[in-house]
């Protein structure tokens, strides 16, 4: 590496990693300062037996109990005004870039940082617990590690299609976006397509073209595989076989991703801006570094090295008390060696930088560190009414909540509600493999598809309901693309296009108004 790229990549691994270096520091100050009681020990889990009736009094005695442990161990119950940082930071991302983009572009950092921490040191300070600060840093450092090594390994890929921007083109190119996402999450999909996507509509690229691209490739899509988004691989880790979700998931993901893209076709059809014409001399797809795809290989694989998965991997979290694994130590590492040794000219013609991944950094420390008190709360409310909600309130709860909140922990919150029905233990795999195969009781893998369903779809709700969200509008306004507001992303395309696709989905399958729709498929899986 020359030193022009040694000084640039010094430059831009310093801005990414600070974020890095807030709550690394805020892990031992946490550990030094709070004296925290023991965690309540979970109550032994009995095996529910498949013939017994699953809604007994001793059983839901046993879920409520098993319940109230388990929000326990996530620290004491936080007071309800402790929301209200987080309300505040989504109030910010909202407006600031609309009403005062310059003091928020060179601020947004210390508002992140400022709030997380007033709510890390209240539970410190005020409820005298680091849990929850601790299960913040973990769940960040995981967050990012994925996040970053996916953006910087993608971004040494360059990828140029050699065709015409059309709306069939540019429909086969978010189809296949879709499924690849299946493969190497919808965080590796995201950025190894958007910039090719946008040179395949250069002179008629639209804000709607960078909508729908999040739509599907970086949310909808992954929605058929483990791999694919993570709340899905959450659950593979606590016992959801890993090809359950393809079989329950595929009838109901198909015609959603073709509703999304048949309303995308109508909408580009009426751009009657052209695209440059092909070059008939160059291939139809032309791949540049494509050495780095064995990087991209390398991070998908290492989501598998969890002690979760297999028993040889290590537990640093218990060897060692430190917020990361192996898996993420990988991670770090691919990042940056995948930048050191990527192709130069394909990150140049790729027009790459760190600062996405800078802003993802900053913004998603802040969200993590304030959303606890709202992730406990919700665990609480589910726990508590658990027997009060239907298959169709699970769908609804986690999808709307996954529109803001980290959709994994939402996905085990109401996963884990769902099994208390049944008096069943989230935190026991052959319980959860019991649910998720409706060896139980008939009814437990619908609650389980509505659930799976809900926390990966509703994360194109809003910028913030998935990762690759905010990386792609990040890139897209690095490209020049006026990308709508917070609000305006909700209120003209998300609100519009998704909740009846989403309303259409519930009538079908979780209103109970279609029961021989249900059993059809029921049956079908049965056999």
């Amino acid at each position: 590496m020359n030193a022009p790229h040694l000084r640039a990549f010094g430059s831009g691994l310093a801005r990414m990693l600070g974020p890095l270096v807030v709550c690394l520091w805020l892990l031992p100050v946490a550990s030094a300062l709070a004296q925290e009681a023991p965690a309540a020990e979970a109550p032994a889990t009995e095996a529910v037996e498949a013939e017994h009736a699953p809604d007994t009094s001793a059983a839901v005695a046993h879920a409520e109990e098993a319940a109230h442990a388990a929000a326990d161990e996530h620290g004491p119950r936080p007071p309800v005004w402790l929301v209200l940082p987080f309300v505040i930071l989504l109030v910010m991302i909202a407006t600031g870039p609309l009403f005062y983009p310059h003091h928020w572009h060179h601020h947004y950092p210390k508002y992140a940082v400022g709030l997380g921490l007033f709510v890390s040191l209240y539970y410190i300070f005020g409820l005298g617990s680091t849990t929850p600060v601790v299960h913040a840093i973990e769940e960040y450092l995981s967050f990012i590690a994925l996040v970053a090594s996916l953006f910087i390994a993608a971004s040494g890929i360059y990828i140029n299609i050699n065709a015409k921007g059309t709306p069939r083109n540019n429909a086969i190119l978010l189809f296949v976006g879709s499924l690849v996402a299946n493969l190497i999450a919808t965080t590796g999909a995201a950025m190894l397509f958007v910039r090719s996507y946008m040179r395949l509509n250069k002179g008629r690229l639209k804000p709607y073209h960078l909508i729908f691209f999040i739509f599907l490739v970086a949310n909808v899509g992954g929605g058929l595989t483990p791999l694919g988004d993570p709340p899905l691989f959450l659950g593979f880790l606590r016992g959801v076989p890993f090809f359950w979700t393809l079989t329950h998931v595929w009838f109901v993901w198909l015609p959603t991703v073709l509703l999304i893209l048949a309303v995308f076709y109508v909408i580009d059809a009426r751009n009657k801006i052209e695209s440059p014409d092909p070059d008939p001399s160059q291939p139809l797809v032309q791949i540049r570094g494509a050495k780095n795809f064995l990087w991209v290989l390398v991070i998908v694989l290492s989501v598998f090295i969890d002690p979760n998965v297999f028993e040889w991997v290590p537990d640093l979290h218990e060897l060692y008390h430190i917020p990361f694994g192996i898996r993420e130590i990988i991670m770090f590492s691919v990042a940056v060696l995948a930048y050191k040794l990527a192709d130069k000219e394909a990150l140049q013609k790729n027009e790459f930088t760190f600062e996405p991944i800078r802003e993802v950094g900053w913004l998603f420390l802040g969200i993590f560190a304030t959303m606890q008190p709202a992730l406990q709360l919700i665990s609480l409310f589910a726990h508590d009414h658990a027997e009060q909600l239907t298959v169709g309130m699970f769908y609804w709860g986690t999808g709307l909540l996954s529109s803001v909140l980290d959709n994994a922990p939402t996905y085990l919150n109401f996963l884990a509600a769902a099994m208390g029905k049944f008096g069943l233990d989230v935190n026991v795999p052959e319980q959860v493999k019991a649910f998720a195969e409706a060896s139980v009781h008939p009814e437990t893998w619908f609650y389980l598809q509505a659930i799976s369903i809900a926390a990966v779809f509703f994360g194109a709700m809003t910028y913030i309901g998935n990762a690759p969200n905010f990386m792609v509008k990040a890139i897209a306004e690095e490209n020049k693309v006026d990308m709508p507001s917070f609000m305006g992303y909700v209120t003209k395309y998300s609100l519009p296009i998704l909740i009846p696709i989403y309303f259409l989905i519930y009538l079908l399958f979780y209103s109970g108004l279609f029961p021989t729709l249900d059993t059809f498929f029921e049956q079908l899986l049965i056999r």
